[in-house]
Order: structure tokens, then sequence, then C-alpha cells
């Protein structure tokens, strides 16, 4: 009869912390669970512009240090716009305005939201050439000497903005020369062994990029102003995701960077084996910096 009572016992024991456990997390998780379960994730579109990866790798890790998860999805440019339209993408970090990017406004201003704030003020787009090759000065002098570039532009993604205003550009100018897609690495490999070799090459850059430091390049002048003047960088969200992610937002809109902290930026993820390692060792360098945004 005693060892009855205490089966008995026993048995009450355990139904009494199984009734406590669950009152105090009514779903049945554990508190690891529940934590997981409730950290936030959002998706970053990232392009392979140095650029974008040193960006989008920066927000990876500030977003992870305020306790949110993050992905970043490789895409391109048309690809990125669909995915913000459809909800695939919370965010694209790199929108080139009033021109470069004009195309994807006009097409996606109705399923996308763009944002008025800006994180780049000083951006610059044109045709580029060796500071060595003196005979050409603008735009307007290519045909003149086409032969020194066999009547090529070296080009990069096709499909991003500027790869379509330099379509555009040869059109207004009439150019004899053709515009050749690839990638941008490749783009710059076809520099760098120009450069090497003290040769002529002509092709589409922007700034901030890290070759202006690695090479002597000019931009050629661009007389009736195709590329435009200064750009100015932008981000993009889906729709609802100010909504969802009111926090974020506001810290993307604060979100202000110069020449020397873009530089810098992109000069340690360029120069790491994992971008993330790069972005990482900038963050911990800029914190009061970041401290602005994020507040």
């Amino acid at each position: 009869m005693k060892k009855c009572k205490k089966v008995l016992s026993s048995i009450l024991a355990i139904l009494m912390i199984s009734v406590l456990t669950a009152c105090g997390n009514a779903n049945g998780e554990s508190k690891s669970e529940q934590s997981d379960s409730d950290t936030e994730s959002v998706t970053i579109g990232q392009i392979n512009w140095a650029e974008n990866i040193a960006v989008t790798n920066m927000w990876k890790v500030i977003l992870e240090d305020e306790g949110y998860n993050v992905e970043l999805n490789n895409l391109n440019m048309g690809s990125t716009m669909r995915a913000l339209e459809n909800g695939d993408l919370d965010a694209s970090l790199e929108i080139w305005l009033p021109v470069q990017d004009a195309n994807y406004l006009d097409k996606y201003q109705d399923t996308v939201n763009f944002s008025d704030a800006t994180w780049y003020d000083n951006a610059k787009v044109g045709l580029v050439v060796p500071s060595y090759v003196e005979e050409v000065n603008s735009v307007e002098d290519l045909n003149e000497h086409k032969e020194l570039f066999n009547s090529e532009i070296v080009g990069f993604d096709p499909g991003a903005g500027t790869m379509e205003v330099t379509e555009q550009l040869i059109k207004d100018y009439n150019l004899e020369l053709e515009l050749l897609p690839s990638s941008e690495s490749a783009m710059l490999a076809e520099i760098g062994n120009a450069v090497k070799e003290e040769e002529p090459i002509v092709a589409p850059l922007w700034s901030p990029h890290w070759i202006f430091s690695k090479y002597d390049l000019k931009f050629i002048e661009d007389p009736q102003n195709t590329f435009g003047g200064v750009e100015k960088i932008h981000h993009a969200t889906r729709q609802g995701f100010e909504e969802e992610y009111p926090e974020i937002s506001e810290w993307f809109k604060n979100w202000k960077m110069d020449d020397q902290q873009i530089g810098k930026l992109i000069e340690y993820v360029e120069g790491s084996e994992d971008p993330l390692d790069g972005a990482e060792k900038w963050v911990e360098e800029n914190q009061d910096l970041i401290d602005e945004w994020v507040k």
C-alpha cells in the first residue's frame, strides 16, 4: 500500500510540473525556442558591385548587432527590382537617381517604395579612360580615335542602369563604338590589364569606387549631359516594410556616408577573404557614426 502511495505521489508531482510548465509558456515552447521564433528576419538584395557588397555587409553586421537575422540575396539590378515588387526582398540599398536608375523608378514607382532619403550625395557616373590617353578628353573625341579602342566600350552587367544610359549615350553622340557587356569584375580586370600595358581602354564607371585609388583614370566630358550631373544614392524597400519595420526604416533614413567613409569601408571589404570580416572591422572602428544612424 505504501508503495502504491509513493507511485501516486510521483505521478502527481510529474503532472504538477507539466501544468506549471504549460502555464509558464502557453505555446508549449521552451524559452530558447521562443527566442528563436521571435527574432525578426530581413532580406536585403546584394548586387555584385564593390560598393554594394560593402554596404550590404555593413548593414548585415549592424542589424545583427541589433538582434535581427539578415539574409543577403545575390541578384542583378533587374531581378532586385522584381523581387522588391513581389515581396521576395525587403530592401535594396543602392538606387542611383536622378539619371542612372530612372528607368526602374518609372517602372516600379507604384509597386516599390523609393526613399527620398539619400546615403551618398556626391556620386558621379561617366565614361573613363586612363589619364595617359591624352587624345580623348570628351565623348565627342571617341569617334575620331575609335581605332585606339578597337571600336569597343568595355562594359559590365547587362541590365544595370549605367549600362542602359551608356547605350543611350552611344545614340545621342552617334558613336561608332559597341558596348560590350560582361561583369564588373571582368571589366575591372580589363582596365587593370590595359593600364599595366599602358594601352587605351574606355569603360563606364562610377564614383565612389576603389579603382580610382588604384589607377590614374579620368572621366571624359559629356557635353550633352547624358549621364547627368551629380547623382545621389537612395535605398528602396518593398511595400509594407516601413510599417512592419519602422525602426530599421528610420535607421536607413538616418544613414549618411562621405567619400572617406565609403572608401575605407570598400577597402576593408575588398581586402578581406570574407566581406563580412571587413565590414565588421569597419563597424568596430566607426561605432560613433553608426550610433548616429541607429538611435
